[in-house]
C-alpha cells in the first residue's frame, strides 16, 4: 500500500485506509466474526489507518474495534475516532464532554492514546464553540498525552476556513466531494489547507454507493439527475469491462494532495478487492469517458447540518 505523509503531523498513513462505521451496524447487521475478520484483512493488506466515531452503532464501531485489535501490536495500526456527536440529533461540543468522550474512546478501543481524534459533523452546530471551547478542551487532552493529532469533520466548504482561519488544527476530513461526480472539497478548500500545512484527508469516494452498482442507500441525499447519471455511468463501465466502483475508488486515491482516502466496509472480498484495485493501472480514457458523463451533474451536492453553516 502506497502511503502519504499527513500535513504537518508526520505521519505515514496509507492511501486507503478503513471506515469502521459498518463495524457499527450502521447498513446492515453483521456478525461478530464479520467484524473481526474485516478488520485483519484491512490492516493485511495495509490499511492501517482505522477511522471510527462513538456515533457509528452509538459505540458498537469503537468496541467492535477494541476487540479486532486486542491482539494486534499498537505500533501496526493507526486510530482515528471522533467526538462531539453520539445519535442522530444528539451534539454536544462542550468541553466536559470533550474530557468525557476521550476517555471512554480510550476504554472503548483499549489503548492508551488515540493517534487523532476529531470533532464530528460541526456543521450541526453554531461553530464557534467548535472554537471557543471544543478544539481548546481537544488540545489539552494532545498534552496530556492521550491524543497525538486533532481536527475535526463534516460535508460543508465553508467550515474549513470558518475554523482554520481563526485556530490551528493538525488534520481534517470531508467527506462524498472528491469523487468522480463532486470534487468541491479539491477545487474550492484542499488548497487553502495545503497553504496552512493542515493535513487533508477524505471519505466516501462510492458517495454513499451512488458510484456503484448496489442498490442505492434510503438515506442519499443527493437528486434523481445525479442518481441517473450514476446508472449511465454504471452501465457504460460494465460495457467497456470495468465497474464504476473500481474507478471512483482509483480516482479518490490518486490525488496525491489528499493523503488518504477513507473507505468501509464490514466485508471482507470487499476489502481485498479495494487492494487489488488500487494495483492496478488507472484506465485514463475511461475516466475522462465517466468524467464526461457527470459533466452535466458535476459538484451537485446537498446541504447538510445548519443553514448558516453551508
Amino acid at each position: 500500500m502506497q502511503t502519504r505523509i499527513l500535513g504537518k503531523t508526520g505521519l505515514e498513513v496509507p492511501v486507503l485506509s478503513f471506515g469502521a462505521s459498518s463495524l457499527g451496524q450502521e447498513f446492515r447487521k453483521i456478525s461478530i466474526d464479520e467484524a473481526l475478520s474485516s478488520v485483519r484483512v484491512a490492516i493485511d493488506n495495509g490499511m492501517n489507518l482505522i477511522d471510527t466515531s462513538p456515533f457509528y452503532g452509538r459505540g458498537m464501531s469503537e468496541i467492535m474495534l477494541g476487540l479486532a485489535l486486542q491482539d494486534v501490536p499498537r505500533d501496526d495500526y493507526l486510530l482515528c475516532t471522533k467526538l462531539g456527536r453520539y445519535d442522530v440529533g444528539h451534539f454536544d461540543f462542550s468541553a466536559q464532554r470533550v474530557s468525557e468522550s476521550v476517555d471512554i474512546s480510550l476504554h472503548r478501543l483499549n489503548t492508551d492514546h488515540l493517534d487523532i481524534m476529531l470533532c464530528h459533523d460541526i456543521e450541526f452546530v453554531p461553530m464557534q464553540q467548535i472554537v471557543d471551547e471544543t478544539l481548546p478542551a481537544l488540545r489539552r487532552a494532545q498534552q496530556a498525552g492521550k491524543v497525538r493529532f486533532i481536527g475535526f469533520s463534516g460535508y460543508p466548504q465553508k467550515i474549513f476556513r470558518f475554523i482554520c482561519d481563526q485556530t490551528d488544527v493538525d488534520c481534517v476530513l470531508n467527506y462524498n466531494q472528491y469523487t468522480l461526480q463532486n470534487t468541491r472539497f479539491a477545487d474550492e478548500t484542499v488548497p487553502y489547507l495545503q497553504d496552512k500545512g493542515i493535513g487533508v484527508m477524505h471519505a466516501g469516494p462510492f458517495s454513499a454507493r451512488l458510484l456503484t452498482d448496489a442498490p442505492l442507500p434510503p438515506w442519499l441525499k443527493e437528486p434523481e439527475n445525479v442518481r441517473q447519471s450514476a446508472r449511465d455511468a454504471v452501465k457504460f463501465c460494465k460495457e467497456h469491462g470495468s465497474s464504476l466502483a473500481k474507478l471512483a475508488l482509483q480516482f479518490s486515491v490518486a490525488n496525491p494532495a489528499i493523503a488518504t482516502t477513507v473507505a468501509g466496509s464490514a466485508n471482507p472480498k470487499n476489502i481485498r478487492q479495494w487492494a487489488e484495485w488500487l494495483r492496478e493501472p488507472l484506465d485514463q480514457e475511461l475516466l475522462q469517458s465517466v468524467i464526461e458523463k457527470f459533466s452535466s451533474v458535476k459538484n451537485i451536492g446537498h446541504s447538510e447540518g445548519l443553514a448558516e453553516n453551508n
